[in-house]
């Protein structure tokens, strides 16, 4: 599925905001989250996920699948930390902890109480810090971090190498599908053997077409005048916008209002 991240952020209901705006919003909200009680964490995931839907505009659906991808890898993750194990004769020590638990052998695998709740705070925070990530990623064209990274004295250097990166990994995703559905009309991917060796091939052509595309990068900038800078224009007038700053503010307020409750009382 292709999300069309990068179109986003160019036709999101928030483009006139200036990405500084934005950008302080989501940092912000990213440093409550980080070091906010689950509860908070639970709060800014749903509050930025109604300021990407409701104000950005940005579809549900489209939404949904970045946060399924994301999920897919914190889930794969998330077994370690509830599943562990023991030798059976020290289990009688720690069945407090056990939740539900089998034996094999001389050991036991088990599901702790502790683990499960470290994963939920796992869980909730990441949950939180993704959806801030996500607000700048679909709000704040890529074009638009770099200029004000470079605002910010950011070494010319990374903030090149940067979008250059950002440039192939679309190239790569765009050729690896032009492949994968090549190989697929003719036939592959039947079978394990045989999904695994044009698997294989994809790989090789991938590595093949994506050298070609950087060595014609090179030559295109080298007959453009390339003097080791890429100058990124943008002609968006921006717009700062009161009602969003005292709503990010008031957001924030409520927040912290909510975690020194919680600190106070012992939640």
């Amino acid at each position: 599925m292709r999300l069309h991240m990068d179109t986003l952020a160019y036709t999101n209901r928030l483009r006139g905001l200036p990405p500084e705006q934005k950008l302080l919003f989501a940092c912000g909200t990213l440093l409550i989250a980080l070091l906010g009680h689950p509860l908070v964490q639970a709060g800014v995931f749903l509050w930025m996920s109604g300021w990407i839907v409701a104000y950005a505009r940005i579809p549900l659906k489209t939404y949904g699948g970045l946060l399924s991808v994301i999920s897919a890898f914190l889930m794969m993750s998330l077994p370690a930390l509830c599943v562990s194990w023991m030798p059976a004769r020290q289990m009688p020590a720690a069945v407090a902890d056990v939740w539900a638990g089998i034996r094999l052998g001389a050991y036991t695998i088990y599901l702790s109480h502790t683990g499960v709740a470290q994963a939920l705070q796992v869980a909730l925070r990441a949950a939180a810090a993704v959806s801030c990530l996500s607000f700048v990623l679909l709000t704040v064209p890529f074009a638009e971090l770099l200029q004000v990274m470079r605002r910010m004295r950011v070494p010319p250097l990374l903030t090149e190498l940067l979008l250059v990166m950002y440039r192939f990994v679309f190239v790569l995703l765009e050729t690896a599908e032009q492949i994968w559905i090549a190989q697929v009309s003719r036939g592959g991917y039947r079978g394990f053997r045989q999904g695994m060796s044009d698997l294989g091939r994809l790989i090789v052509k991938l590595f093949v077409r994506t050298n070609e595309r950087v060595q014609q990068l090179a030559t295109g900038l080298s007959a453009r005048g390339f003097t080791g800078q890429l100058q990124v224009v943008s002609a968006v007038g921006y717009q700062p916008s009161r009602r969003y700053a005292v709503e990010a503010m008031a957001g924030w307020l409520l927040l912290l209002s909510l975690e020194w409750w919680l600190r106070t009382h012992g939640g």
